[in-house]
């Protein structure tokens, strides 16, 4: 059985961004805990599916632009037919990996728009497709993937931070809006993490790997099982009476 302690047993989640790295790990490990995973990504994951599949566990892939609003739908709709509910939201799709650190001068509009079109304008149209759902059922429960940088005012990436800054506020004010409806809305921010994505872009790695991992507290580097933990925590039953929070995951970098 994969569920060893399926503190998820019998929750629909669906995860975007699911296809490499962070959005795998956590699909993964949602599907351990005894959740019915609903992966999603640009290009259908296949390699989570097959994963997960191979442990037993359950899971429905998906190919969906979060850009997309009807491709959004598109991936309600079929969860709907095939679970009838929707109790979980993890919205981790973004922009980062590809990112070259340069000065703020550098960075053209048409950069800020295309990430902020991924970071924050696809997140809310995920929020705004399933809260409707989740009011109907009662609850339930949206995790916002974040990032460390907007606390620490990290240069060289101004609107990566900006996106992000905007997620942080966003879990804020929707924690609040959504409070009354019994859907709970917190943040996960994971520190500079050795994704596969990540590691194929040698300038990150190069700038940033030894000046991440030597200002944490745990000074080792960071992957993507590190933040896997905090994100099944918001989405269970141990953090009912938790809204509106950002946890950062970063080894002990900044303390918050």
């Amino acid at each position: 059985m994969m569920a060893n302690h399926p503190i998820l047993e019998g929750k629909t989640v669906i995860v975007t961004g699911a296809g490499i790295g962070i959005g795998k790990a956590i699909a993964l490990y949602l599907a351990r805990k005894g959740a019915f995973v609903v992966a999603s990504d640009v290009k259908e994951p296949t390699t989570t599916a097959s994963a997960i599949q191979s442990e037993g566990g359950q899971v429905l892939a998906l190919a969906a632009d979060v850009t997309s609003a009807n491709q959004i739908q598109a991936i309600i709709d079929a969860t709907l037919r095939q679970r009838g509910t929707i109790d979980g939201l993890v919205n981790n799709a973004g922009i980062y990996s590809s990112i070259v650190p340069r000065p703020f001068e550098e960075i053209s509009l048409e950069e800020w728009r295309q990430l902020f079109e991924v970071n924050v304008f696809g997140l809310m149209s995920c929020c705004q497709a399933i809260v409707p759902h989740m009011k109907a059922n009662g609850g339930g429960r949206i995790v916002n993937i974040v990032s460390g940088t907007p606390f620490k005012g990290i240069p060289y990436m101004l609107h990566y931070v900006a996106s992000k800054g905007a997620v942080v506020a966003i879990t804020r004010s929707l924690a609040n809006e959504l409070g009354s409806s019994n859907i709970l809305v917190n943040g996960v921010a994971p520190g500079f993490t050795l994704s596969e994505g990540v590691l194929e872009n040698t300038v990150q790695v190069d700038r940033l790997r030894e000046v991440s991992r030597n200002a944490r507290s745990l000074a080792r580097d960071q992957v993507p099982e590190d933040v896997v933990g905090a994100v099944g925590f918001f989405l269970s039953d141990a953090a009912d009476f938790i809204t509106g929070q950002t946890m950062l995951v970063d080894g002990g970098s900044y303390f918050n």
